[in-house]
C-alpha cells in the first residue's frame, strides 16, 4: 500500500511539471534549429556558355516543425539579366525530418570583354529557425579577349602637340580606358526614324553601341555588314551633346578612316541649340567627310541657311598625293576657329576658310557652342550605296580629340 502511494505521488509530480505556465515555466526548452548556406564565397570563370551552379542550404538541429527561409540573389557590379540569371524571393521549406535544399543559380557566358564582377547570393527572412551563414560572394572572372585587340592599328601618321603659344588645352578624350566615357559622349541609336529616317541622309546603317570598339588607346567605330533593325548594315554614332560644347579654339583630331564604295566616315560638329533652332539655322562644321570611293580625297565643309529651304555650304577638299591612303596611316584634322572665321587644316596645311562674308547674306551660325558628333554612315546621298567591291568590316580609328582655347 505504501508502494502504492509512493508511485501514485511521484506520477502526479511528473505530471504536473509538464503543465504549461502563463510563463512558461515547467517547459522543456528547446533550442531553435539553425539554417545556413552549406558554401564560402567562390571565384567562377565566365566562359563562352552558360554555368549552372549548385548550393546547398543545410539545417542542423532538431526541426519538429516546417522551417522557412527565403533566397535571392543581389546584384554587384555583376547584374542579373547580363551577368547571371536572377533568383527573386526563393521559397524554402523544411518540412519535418528535412534537413537539406538545394538552390540552382545560372552564370550567363559570352564573348564580350569586361571586368572581374560580383555579385551576391542571400538567405533571409527564415521562420522557425536561426540563420548563420546567410550569404556568399560570387565573383565572376571574365577570359574573354577584346575584338578590337586584334584590330591593325598604324604605327605611321602625322601627329600634333599637346600644346600651343597662345592656347589651353581645356578639353581631350585619349581614348585610354577600356569603354567609351560616358561623361564625354552618348551614343545615338537606331535608324533616325520615326522623324528623321536614314538620318536625313536616306543612310543605310543601323546604329548600335556594340560597333563601338576601345583597344590599346584608341577608339573604333567598325561599320558591318549584317541585317539588324531591318537594316542590312549596322555602324556607331556617338555624340558629346549636353556634355561637351565648345565654342571657338583650335580642334584637332588624329585618325584612320575607312575606304570603300557608300563608306561615309564624318568628324563633325552642330550648334548646340540645334533642338530649338532645327538644321540648318543651328549650324554644321564638318570637320572631316570621306567618301570610301575616293580614299585619297577629304572634304571640309560648313552648313548653314535660316531655314531648310534656305540651305547652303561652303566646301572645299584636300588629296593626298598619289598611291597614298587616308586608310593607310594617321592623318590630324583640325579647324581653327574664330570669331567670324573657321579654318580647316589638314597635317596643318590650311585648305580651306569661311567667314560671314562667305554665306551670301544668310545668317552666320558659328559664333556660339556647338557639339561633337563622330560616326561611319554607310549609303546615303553623299557617297551612295556599297557595291560588289567594298570590303567589310570597314573602320574607323580615332587616336585623340583635343580641344584648346585662346589665354
Amino acid at each position: 500500500m505504501k508502494n502504492y502511494i509512493l508511485s501514485a505521488l511521484l506520477l502526479a509530480t511528473a505530471c504536473w511539471s509538464c503543465i504549461k505556465e502563463d510563463d512558461d515555466t515547467g517547459l522543456p526548452q528547446t533550442a531553435k534549429p539553425s539554417l545556413a548556406l552549406d558554401a564560402a564565397n567562390i571565384v567562377i570563370t565566365e566562359g563562352n556558355a552558360d554555368t549552372t551552379l549548385t548550393f546547398k542550404v543545410k539545417l542542423g538541429g532538431l526541426n519538429l516543425t516546417n522551417v522557412v527561409v527565403t533566397a535571392a540573389t543581389m546584384n554587384g557590379t555583376a547584374v542579373a539579366g547580363n551577368d547571371f540569371i536572377l533568383i527573386d524571393n526563393q521559397k524554402l521549406l523544411f518540412g519535418p525530418s528535412v534537413n537539406e535544399k538545394e538552390i540552382t543559380l545560372t552564370i550567363r557566358g559570352d564573348l564580350v570583354k569586361e571586368e572581374d564582377e560580383t555579385f551576391e547570393l542571400r538567405l533571409f527572412d527564415a521562420a522557425n529557425a536561426d540563420l548563420s551563414n546567410d550569404r556568399i560572394t560570387i565573383t565572376i572572372l571574365n577570359d574573354d579577349i577584346n575584338p578590337a585587340d586584334f584590330i591593325n592599328i598604324p604605327e605611321t601618321g602625322y601627329t600634333t602637340p599637346e600644346s600651343y603659344d597662345g592656347y589651353n588645352l581645356v578639353w581631350q578624350d585619349e581614348f585610354a580606358g577600356e569603354t567609351l566615357n560616358p561623361a564625354n559622349w552618348t551614343y545615338e541609336l537606331g535608324d533616325g526614324c520615326p522623324g528623321n529616317c536614314g538620318w536625313g541622309n536616306n543612310e543605310l546603317e543601323y546604329y548600335r553601341p556594340e560597333n563601338t570598339l576601345m583597344t590599346r588607346g584608341h577608339m573604333v567605330i567598325e561599320a558591318k555588314q549584317e541585317n539588324f533593325g531591318g537594316k542590312n548594315y549596322t555602324s556607331s554614332r556617338i555624340i558629346t551633346k549636353n556634355k561637351r560644347e565648345f565654342k571657338y579654339g583650335r580642334i584637332d583630331i588624329r585618325a584612320v578612316l575607312p575606304e570603300g564604295k557608300g563608306l561615309w566616315p564624318a568628324l563633325w560638329m552642330l550648334g548646340e541649340n540645334i533642338d530649338n533652332t532645327s538644321w540648318p539655322a543651328c549650324g554644321e562644321i564638318d570637320i572631316m567627310e570621306l567618301t570610301g570611293e575616293r580614299p585619297n580625297r577629304i572634304i571640309g565643309t560648313a552648313h548653314f541657311g535660316a531655314n531648310l529651304s534656305q540651305h547652303q555650304f561652303r566646301t572645299a577638299a584636300k588629296f593626298l598625293p598619289a598611291g597614298q591612303k587616308f586608310s593607310q596611316e594617321f592623318h590630324v584634322f583640325s579647324i581653327i576657329w574664330k570669331e567670324d572665321q573657321i579654318e580647316w587644316y589638314m597635317d596643318d596645311q590650311l585648305y580651306h576658310t569661311i567667314t560671314p562674308a562667305n554665306l551670301n547674306g544668310q545668317p552666320y551660325p558659328f559664333n556660339q557652342p556647338f557639339f561633337f558628333i563622330f560616326n561611319v554612315a554607310v549609303g546615303g546621298n553623299l557617297p551612295g550605296s556599297p557595291d560588289a567591291t567594298t570590303v567589310f568590316p570597314q573602320r574607323m580609328i580615332v587616336d585623340y580629340v583635343r580641344v584648346f582655347q585662346q589665354q
